[in-house]
């Protein structure tokens, strides 16, 4: 199992509105996704972690979002909320659900 995050910088009094757009956009999908907002630490912190079985899963989750016209439209905009992102991909290896090597 992966675990996939993608981390937004909001642009000042946007996390919520970003955190709001990632949410409908997700929602109802196959996979499991939940979108976070900081407590501590840097302001501004929208972070959307999904987990996927495979790369293969992920890439084809990212061609969806290119090619769903309904994301699309959800998603039109989200740009202009976040000043800077990153996306992080972990391999799951131990505790609930992970592997021990």
């Amino acid at each position: 199992m992966l675990v996939v995050r993608d981390i937004f910088i909001a642009k000042p009094g946007m996390a919520s509105k970003l955190a709001r757009v990632l949410c409908d956009a997700v929602s109802g999908g196959p996979d499991r996704v939940r979108v976070m907002t900081d407590l501590v630490g840097q302001f501004n912190n929208v972070v959307m972690e999904t987990e996927v079985d495979s790369l293969q899963r992920f890439e084809q989750r990212m061609q969806d979002y290119r090619t769903d016209e309904q994301i699309r439209t959800k998603m039109a905009g989200y740009t202009e909320l976040y000043a800077e992102g990153r996306r992080e991909i972990f391999e799951v290896v131990g505790g609930t659900g992970g592997r021990v090597r």
